[in-house]
């Protein structure tokens, strides 16, 4: 409440986002070493110091956001200077989280949005509000969370000493814990990742957070429902939604060229966000833990996948603008011994002439037009879209679409022990955009997959986990 008090006034004309003043709050929290109370009950908190305060959406069509209309930060608030507290160290481990980070100035109805001030940092302050700016335009922060159907307990019942209650409760908490780690997703504060699942799975002391938990939802009563299967089932969808959402919002398009610094954030994050998950649940149930764990680590290899698929799509794009290289590799291309190539492949995996003579042709014709990497993704989707199609509809599809990758692998991978034998000078180019269709034909066929059996890519990647 004091926290709240020393920074934060209200005033006639100005607004802040909910979801930037909540990050606000989690690194007051981490830097103090204090446990954080979930979104919901931080509402009512914020609703019981300023009185009278409203809420509005504000924002673009698509981009909108909640917002504490009337509330702003105060003049002297350290939030305003973004100032490095040496209290919040562990936040300085993320490329993003080395200072504090606040939106720029808006005009909103004739005011002042966010709360934050119009004037200069002071000179020893650098201000990194551009450089933030500038990484979130390359997120997609106009999606939102869906909304998760209820709990089918499939006439199983309920565990005993639990009630319809609980279950309503355990509901709501999960899709509090889900926004909230939206929210701090979109302000690229990774570490708190870890923060809100600890904060919800309990794996702290006695803390006023507990305590909220414990009144809301009894830890006994938690851990029965973290065994019960319809709640287990639950929970595994919800997740894949939930981290089906942040890929969106991370990585919108796999092919837009990404800022470095924020594509090694996002890969230091997948790398750690399967150890944080487990360390926050060490007292819950295994077939919960094994649940969570199997969705986090399809969420973590997506995120890999997507980054590099993302780099190479950067350094391909540089390969295909080039008239020399494109020249040079035709040039090479024409003299593949492709009689031989395809009497292997037939052997091996059977690999119909008619077909393999057509991508031939038309990989030849669109590599001479000197396409731009957009055209050759849309071939390559072409590509995909007519060898499943038969398969569309029917159980098979999954099957037909892992061989036609293994298929895809093995011609691809003799064209290029052709061009190494021959010397080829554009071997390095060829193998570059062989590592680059690869990749982006699992990505479109995982996408074909997920639509077909009505659901999303992070599902698929689940079961293969």
């Amino acid at each position: 409440v004091q926290w709240l008090l020393d920074n934060y006034e209200t005033a006639e004309g100005v607004s802040l986002p909910r979801s930037a003043l909540y990050c606000h709050y989690l690194l007051h929290c981490q830097g103090h070493k204090l446990e954080p109370v979930n979104a919901a009950s931080f509402g009512k908190l914020i609703r019981s110091v300023f009185m009278g305060l409203r809420t509005r959406r504000l924002g673009t069509r698509g981009n909108s956001k909640y917002h504490y209309y009337g509330l702003r930060i105060k003049a002297g608030s350290p939030l305003l200077r973004l100032v490095e507290d040496q209290q919040h160290l562990a936040m300085r481990q993320q490329p993003f989280a080395q200072k504090q980070r606040l939106k720029p100035v808006q005009k909103v109805e004739g005011g002042v949005t966010n709360g934050v001030s119009a004037g200069p940092a002071p000179p020893s302050v650098p201000d990194i509000s551009a450089q933030v700016q500038q990484y979130q335009q390359f997120l997609d922060a106009s999606r939102t969370l869906p909304e998760f159907p209820e709990i089918d307990v499939q006439g199983k019942g309920l565990p005993e000493g639990v009630g319809a209650e609980d279950l309503h409760v355990f509901q709501q908490l999960y899709r509090e814990h889900c926004e909230a780690i939206v929210d701090v997703m979109i302000n690229l504060q990774f570490s708190l990742v870890e923060t809100l699942w600890k904060s919800f799975w309990r794996c702290s002391g006695e803390t006023e957070a507990q305590e909220e938990a414990e009144r809301r939802l009894p830890r006994r009563r938690l851990l029965l429902l973290a065994r019960h299967e319809p709640v287990l089932r639950w929970v595994r969808d919800c997740d894949h939604a939930l981290y089906q959402g942040l890929v969106e919002i991370l990585v919108p398009d796999v092919l837009r060229p990404i800022p470095s610094a924020l594509t090694q954030a996002i890969r230091n994050f997948a790398k750690s966000l399967e150890s944080w998950l487990g360390n926050a649940m060490v007292s819950m149930p295994e077939e919960m833990v094994r649940i969570k764990a199997a969705a986090a680590g399809a969420f973590a290899q997506t995120l890999r996948r997507y980054t590099s698929l993302n780099h190479l799509a950067q350094a391909a794009r540089a390969v295909l603008q080039n008239t020399a290289q494109i020249s040079q590799m035709l040039s090479d291309l024409n003299r593949v011994d492709f009689a031989n190539v395809q009497e292997q492949a037939a052997w091996v995996c059977r690999c119909e002439a008619r077909v393999v003579q057509r991508l031939e042709q038309d990989f030849k014709a669109t590599l001479g037009q000197q396409h731009s990497l957009e055209q050759w993704a849309a071939w390559l989707d072409a590509v995909v879209g007519r060898v499943l199609r038969p398969h569309l509809g029917t159980p098979g599809l999954p099957r037909a679409a892992k061989l036609f990758l293994l298929k895809w692998s093995f011609y691809s991978s003799m064209v290029i022990r052709d061009l190494t034998l021959r010397s080829a000078a554009s071997f390095g180019s060829f193998h570059l955009i062989r590592l680059l269709y690869d990749e982006y034909m699992y990505y479109l066929v995982e996408q074909r997959v997920a639509r077909a059996r009505g659901t999303c890519p992070i599902a698929v990647m689940g079961e293969v986990g």
